[in-house]
């Protein structure tokens, strides 16, 4: 039997990757998340817009008018990805100094600063700023492109950094902070390498026909794809991690003194015999009438 399977690759990632941010906006929103972590939350709701937009907008619109759209969308999008990290470091290090802060904060950004100064190609000042239509969108897309870069390096530091000392200030293994880090500088290694790995098929490939053309394409596909795939389980990741509550939160605690409470309270045939012994005293003090007047007949 042959199905008809209309579907690519591509439509069944984007797919799931859209239903999967679905989910994980109903997991920080409902498990009341969202509360700790606004600017992730945010990050999320701007990837699933950016994905709407790319699919479903930009083929409906003009071609300046959906790329501007775009454009706009992932350069909020970048803005809002830094944010993030200044969140989930305040949250991971909320004990550290002033001194600790401009020391850490100085130390990442020079390292942040010095790879986007190296890394990849600067377009000369004169091209961006000419007399053109396509100025804005110019400086939009090296934003972009620059931010993006800027921000996996960032991310990639903040993750190793809670990772290693995030225990030392109450940002262990078990807490959502360094779970939403892992999360994030797997997702922006991956990113770095697709990037590192394209740059280095397109430098090295000298294409001459169309069969080449179309196997250099394959690869990159699949690349792409498997770049998708793995953000896909990054998500399953914090949907996963969000859900449960961390260990010490109100939850948890009422949790377990509810359960403590119940192993220590006594059974049935317990209570039953501290009830006889509570009514002995009484038979004891007050004995039968008869039995006493017995008594005083018998002394008499």
């Amino acid at each position: 039997m042959h199905f008809n399977f209309d579907y690519s690759a591509t439509q069944i990632l984007w797919t799931l990757t859209f239903a999967a941010l679905l989910v994980l906006l109903v997991v920080l929103l409902g498990r009341d998340r969202a509360k700790r972590f606004p600017w992730f939350t945010a990050s999320i709701a701007t990837m699933g817009l950016l994905l709407l937009t790319s699919q479903l907008l930009l083929s409906r619109l003009p071609r300046m008018t959906g790329t501007e759209i775009f454009l706009g969308l992932s350069d909020l999008d970048m803005v809002i990805s830094l944010l993030v990290l200044v969140e989930l470091a305040r949250r991971a290090f909320p004990g550290l100094g002033k001194l600790g802060w401009i020391v850490g904060a100085l130390t990442m950004l020079a390292v942040g600063v010095a790879v986007l100064v190296m890394w990849g190609h600067w377009p000369a000042w004169k091209t961006l700023t000419a007399a053109s239509e396509l100025v804005a969108i110019r400086l939009m897309d090296l934003t972009v492109d620059k931010g993006i870069l800027l921000s996996s390096v960032l991310t990639i530091e903040l993750g190793l950094v809670i990772t290693l000392l995030g225990r030392r200030f109450g940002a262990g293994w078990h807490s959502h902070v360094q779970r939403i880090a892992i999360g994030l500088s797997t997702a922006a290694l991956a990113q770095l390498t697709l990037r590192v790995t394209l740059q280095a098929i397109g430098t090295h490939t000298h294409i001459t026909t169309q069969a080449e053309y179309e196997r250099v394409m394959g690869v990159r596909d699949k690349l792409i794809h498997g770049n998708n795939v793995l953000f896909l389980c990054v998500i399953a990741w914090w949907i996963a991690s969000l859900w449960v509550d961390e260990a010490g939160t109100a939850s948890t605690v009422a949790e377990e003194t509810e359960s403590s409470d119940e192993g220590e309270s006594a059974p049935p045939e317990a209570q039953l015999d501290g009830e006889a012994e509570a009514e002995s005293p009484d038979t004891v003090e007050n004995p039968d009438p008869e039995a006493k007047s017995k008594g005083t007949h018998a002394r008499d």
